[in-house]
């Protein structure tokens, strides 16, 4: 079985990651520590990697559907935030807690 991070370089379509000259783009340093995140959970087995790509795809046609103006990574996050509380590996409150705790600058990047 190949890792996930292999399998990366396999997604097309409309959950292929943002490129510039071949290498990945990450615009913010969360984009780069989220798409690692998501790569990392999937190589320990908290998910296949397809079932992750199917709920980006998800996210970004439900996010094209209503004009909404997130960023891949953004859809990226909310497809790994609900994917992980689908799983019970972590709470929406949980979450909730830690991104408050980053907007009041309790947590640092």
């Amino acid at each position: 079985m190949t890792r996930a991070d292999e399998r990366v370089g396999l997604m097309e379509g409309p959950s292929a990651l943002p490129r510039k000259n071949g290498e990945l783009l990450f615009e913010a340093p969360w984009e780069g520590r989220a798409f690692g995140v998501a790569v990392a959970l999937s190589d320990e087995h908290l998910y296949h990697w397809e079932e992750f790509r199917a709920r980006l795809i998800d996210e970004i046609n439900r996010a094209d559907a209503s004009n909404a103006s997130a960023t891949y990574y953004e859809r990226w996050l909310a497809a790994l935030e609900a994917l992980l509380t689908a799983r019970g590996v972590i709470t929406r409150a949980e979450l909730d807690g830690r991104a408050a705790a980053y907007l009041s600058g309790e947590r640092e990047d």
